[in-house]
């Protein structure tokens, strides 16, 4: 293992810290030189290139995938023949027509920003347009817009709760509630995973605090399994508690009418608050956004920080999301798709011999257990046209190394057989299918 060894003892802090930098950044140099394979290769962007060069060991490398286009291509495909399986574009509309002619002509008529926050001279009649659109989708009373869900989460429990308050949250929500909740003050609980036993203990000992809220993601993005919104619900109504659910890989597609993971288990009237993202199923750009009471949002628009500190939402991603949602509501056929395409892609690999983690859901995680040989599966994967990333520690625990796929409502079967395919084949040359 490298360790930095640092300059005298005698040194100066600042010099110690310095001296460590130049170790590391003459190693990762050395480690770049002498990854198999990739010595000759020029580190200048190559249109078409894609490069997903990782270091074989686990936690020891930033993870890449670069990605240098001409041009708008179809939403599937990377370059010509690759087949993108590893993107958040789970209904196909960041290519959709009629959401990039939206962002044009709203970019045209708007313009590419506002150079201020919101409360200043940063809202538009379309950030109000979009917040009350949001809003009508999910069936609440009222919406904030975000730059990103990030935001949105670094925002809201820090406005919203006290010290004397509590927050229970599940120990794999996302980074980006768990860096939300660590900015507020208020008391801090964590229930081992959709372990509603483990919860109910927490909410058993949380009820010493003024205000309890239950604080979960809807969907995982790591296993694509689901939250029991049910039992959560039903617990925090017996507890007193209300409950928070991050959406962000769930809205507009889970659910009948792709309103999420509440309305797929129909609590939609027992979440108190929903944070989700404009980046993902909803055009693809940027935004997220908290929806629930109008007096939450009241709050959040004078506390907020990401909110007030924050330039508005450029007006592009504004009207890519816009027309998004208006494509939603208009029909759920691209929703009812998703299904039966996540259904095919899970039940053909399982009876390949692949465990594939969680249910029902489009995010698919081909479980390995090895770093290395999640990396060279997705290398193998790339050299017969599938465009797919192994995660490894720190990004998931160590031991589950994974291949995560997401299917895209504008995959075709062929694409999806084709998939499978390359997994079987690429399996067995690794020793990870007999």
């Amino acid at each position: 293992m490298l360790r930095c060894p640092g300059p005298p003892a005698a040194a100066g802090r600042s010099q110690r810290w310095l001296s460590c930098v130049a170790f590391w950044r003459r190693n990762w140099k050395a480690s770049a030189e002498l990854a198999p394979g990739r010595a000759s290769e020029s580190s200048r962007p190559v249109r078409g290139r894609i490069s997903t060069w990782k270091a074989p060991r686990e936690g020891l490398a930033p993870l890449q995938a670069l990605i240098v286009l001409s041009s708008c291509v179809h939403p599937v495909y990377s370059i010509s023949g690759i087949i993108n399986f590893c993107a958040n574009n789970y209904l196909g509309l960041s290519s959709h027509p009629e959401v990039i002619q939206a962002g044009l002509q709203t970019l045209k008529e708007f313009g590419a920003g506002l150079s201020s926050v919101r409360f200043i001279c940063g809202t538009q009649s379309i950030h109000k347009d979009l917040e009350a659109k949001i809003a009508r989708f999910h069936q609440r009373e009222d919406a904030i817009l975000y730059p990103s869900c990030f935001d949105a989460n670094a925002g809201l429990f820090e406005a919203l709760l006290t010290s004397e308050d509590a927050v229970l949250s599940d120990e794999l929500n996302h980074a980006s509630i768990i860096d939300g909740i660590r900015l507020c003050k208020a008391h801090k609980y964590r229930y081992r995973h959709l372990d509603m036993a483990d919860l109910e203990a927490k909410l058993q000992e949380a009820q010493k605090h003024r205000l309890r809220l239950v604080a979960t993601d809807g969907a995982f993005s790591m296993d694509g399994d689901i939250a029991p919104l049910q039992k959560i619900c039903h617990l925090a109504s017996q507890y007193g508690a209300l409950v928070f659910v991050d959406e962000s890989h769930a809205t507009g597609f889970l659910g009948p009418t792709g309103r999420g993971t509440d309305e797929l288990l129909g609590v939609m009237d027992q979440v108190t608050i929903i944070n989700s993202t404009l980046g993902k199923a909803l055009g693809g750009a940027s935004g997220g956004y908290t929806t629930g009471p109008g007096a939450l949002v009241s709050l959040l628009r004078q506390r907020a920080r990401p909110y007030l500190f924050s330039n508005s939402l450029p007006p592009a991603a504004v009207g890519c999301a816009s027309k998004a949602l208006d494509l939603l509501m208009e029909s759920n056929a691209i929703v009812q798709s998703m299904a039966a395409k996540t259904l095919r892609f899970r039940s053909q690999m399982e009876a390949a011999g692949f465990t594939i983690s969680g249910a029902n859901h489009p995010i698919c995680p081909v479980m390995l257990g090895d770093a290395r040989l999640a990396l060279n599966i997705a290398d193998d994967m790339l050299k017969r046209g599938i465009f797919v990333i192994g995660f490894s520690y720190p990004v998931v625990p160590k031991g589950k190394a994974r291949i995560r796929v997401q299917i895209s409502a504008v995959h075709s079967e062929e694409d999806i057989d084709h998939c499978v395919e390359a997994f079987v084949e690429v399996g067995r040359l690794h020793g990870a299918l007999p």
